[in-house]
């Protein structure tokens, strides 16, 4: 039989075998009790797991679903602000170009938000602002709390891709005044693929646009999820929704607080590694933004090729991430999110530093052992 490959990306991640389980019963009726428990148990853990009281609903569709849900249902003929250091900050502002008047507030990939241009940009009217809280592409963390205090200040509505970030890092989203939150089931839940969940705040509800999306239109959500049992207003994936409850209740299971301390460990791990090999994280960090606690990004050293060196893991039954458009070949990404722990994060370095050293790379130090040390 072959072996099942190692899934060491920024999502998705290795779905523990309940999981899976949960999705193998016979078909229920999505319009049955049983699936209405199983939603609202969704529901109720992801909401301590957003930070937030505000209602929330659990979409059929991939986390960019929920990226077009909120702008299309908040943004559509309005001024948006669309902050962008990162390929997921792009695809929420060509989301925006497609619903409101889209403004760019770009900052070259890594690097800090712009945030003085991003009050310029409300004190000319800005209603909306848009930003991804953990920017995957470039290993980074941006300061949502930070961009949350510039939108309440100038009355506008902060909707906050969590997608990477929400299940294995501090979101706080009613806290930080995010009004409209998103998460994809792949990530730090470590659930399938296909789903997304959208909070709404009650400032949102009041900003309603005219005009909704049909399949994405988040107040038939909220008229579905109010009744007995709870609903969907079109035919949801079950066995996602199934597999995602049982992923949730692993959540609840393990604590928010113990799930992020592991998060970061992992990622320290690697970062540890990476040091001891001599290798440079990417970006440089300043103090406006933070590295990653779901994903590292290596910058690569001089003569190792990005498909050599994956190709080697590869064969070992492992798959780790390169770098997306300007960055392929420049830098590979190893993810820390979902239900992995220090076998899965030891196997990725031990992989990797025998890949660097086959490709002809002297490293500096063992990363396995600095690895372990932060591990153990």
């Amino acid at each position: 039989m072959e072996k099942e490959q190692l899934l060491m990306l920024p999502g998705p991640v290795p779905m523990p075998e309940r999981v899976r389980y949960a999705m193998m019963r016979q078909a229920i009726n999505h319009r049955s009790a049983e699936f209405g428990a199983v939603y609202a148990d969704c529901v109720r853990v992801l909401k301590s797991v957003f930070g937030t009281a505000n209602d929330l609903f659990v979409i059929s569709g991939s986390g960019t679903a929920g990226m077009e849900a909120a702008v299309a249902n908040f943004g559509r003929d309005r001024e948006i602000a669309c902050l962008v250091n990162g390929k997921f900050g792009e695809r929420l502002f060509k989301i925006s170009q497609r619903y409101g008047k889209a403004h760019e507030v770009a900052s070259e990939w890594g690097t800090p938000l712009n945030l003085e241009a991003l009050e310029g940009r409300l004190e000319q009217g800005a209603e909306v602002v848009t930003l991804v809280h953990n920017e995957t592409s470039a290993g980074i963390k941006n300061p949502a709390q930070e961009v949350g205090r510039l939108a309440r200040k100038h009355d506008a509505l902060f909707v906050m891709d969590g997608i990477t970030s929400i299940g294995g890092d501090v979101v706080e989203a009613d806290s930080w005044g995010v009004d409209v939150a998103i998460v994809g089931s792949q990530k730090c839940l470590a659930a399938p693929a296909g789903l997304a969940a959208v909070s709404v705040s009650s400032k949102a509800w009041e900003r309603l646009c005219k005009n909704p999306p049909y399949y994405l239109d988040l107040a038939a959500y909220k008229k579905s999820a109010g009744g007995t049992p709870m609903e969907t207003p079109y035919t949801p994936a079950v066995p996602l929704f199934l597999a995602l409850r049982e992923a949730c209740l692993m959540v609840e299971e393990e604590g928010i607080s113990n799930r992020i301390a592991r998060h970061r460990r992992m990622a320290g791990a690697v970062r540890a590694a990476a040091g001891a090999w001599g290798l440079s994280l990417f970006p440089t960090i300043d103090g406006r933004h933070e590295y990653s606690n779901t994903v590292t990004a290596i910058s690569y050293p001089a003569g190792v090729r990005d498909s050599e060196m994956r190709d080697i893991i590869k064969k070992m039954g492992i798959i780790i991430a390169g770098g997306q458009d300007h960055l392929k070949g420049k830098i590979f990404r190893i993810g820390s999110m979902g239900a992995i722990g220090a076998p899965e994060i030891l196997a990725t370095v031990a992989a990797t530093q025998y890949a660097l050293t086959k490709l002809g790379y002297k490293v500096q130090g063992d990363g396995v052992q600095a690895a372990s040390e932060v591990l153990g």
